[in-house]
């Protein structure tokens, strides 16, 4: 059975997610943001065995954590499109801007693509590109469970600022119609910052996507 434990990071409570096969105890980690320790301690705890860090972009609040992780459980780092390059390499100088302590350099072992498929055991996601917060942010889509990793895409009742270099807003909300709307009612979404929600709610009830103006 797929287990989440989503652990808030960061000033910014980005929502990471420990990811695991309850029988096996294989473990994936998403967006690990930041506070190294506290999610070394609860894989610790829960006895994980840590396989890969999965990163939907590459903003310091999503990747702070993952060169320290990476290197501690010598794992690779698995994602996100490479269009986010840019945000990768440039992670000290951003961490410096916020105030955050000084990470260590992210090397991406496997940039992702659109349609691209990755496994924990049995478990099938696939990878969804939604540019647009920035130019190489993927989501990652598990079906079976009904369940998405949005990122900074969609949040319940909002979306993801575009107002950072090479963010469109034009892209964002093409991306939400093209690769989260499409999704079943029922599909519950993981943000990236704040609450879960399900794509039938934000169809509903989310203001910026009521239309594609």
């Amino acid at each position: 059975m797929l287990q989440v434990q989503i652990i808030p990071v960061t000033p910014f409570a980005q929502n990471c997610s420990v990811v695991w096969e309850s029988e096996s105890k294989e473990a994936v980690v998403i967006d690990a943001g930041g506070d190294a320790a506290r999610i070394c301690q609860y894989v610790t705890e829960n006895g994980l065995n840590v396989k890969a860090l999965w990163i939907t972009h590459g903003h310091v609040d999503h990747i702070g954590a993952v060169g320290e992780l990476a290197n501690l459980w010598q794992i690779p780092v698995v994602g996100p499109h490479k269009a986010d390059k840019f945000w990768i390499d440039s992670l000290q100088e951003v961490s410096a801007k916020y105030g955050f302590p000084t990470p260590e350099p992210v090397n991406v072992t496997q940039w992702l693509t659109g349609g691209d498929r990755l496994y924990l055991g049995e478990h099938e996601f696939e990878v969804r590109f939604a540019p647009g917060h920035t130019p190489g942010h993927i989501m990652f889509y598990h079906a079976q469970h009904h369940l998405l990793w949005a990122g900074d895409v969609l949040f319940k009742e909002s979306i993801g600022r575009t107002d950072f270099p090479q963010s469109s807003h034009a892209d964002l909300i093409s991306s939400i119609w093209r690769e989260c709307l499409s999704l079943p009612d029922n599909t519950q979404f993981i943000a990236g910052h704040g609450p879960t929600s399900t794509i039938g709610h934000e169809r509903a009830h989310n203001p910026f996507i009521q239309s594609k103006n």
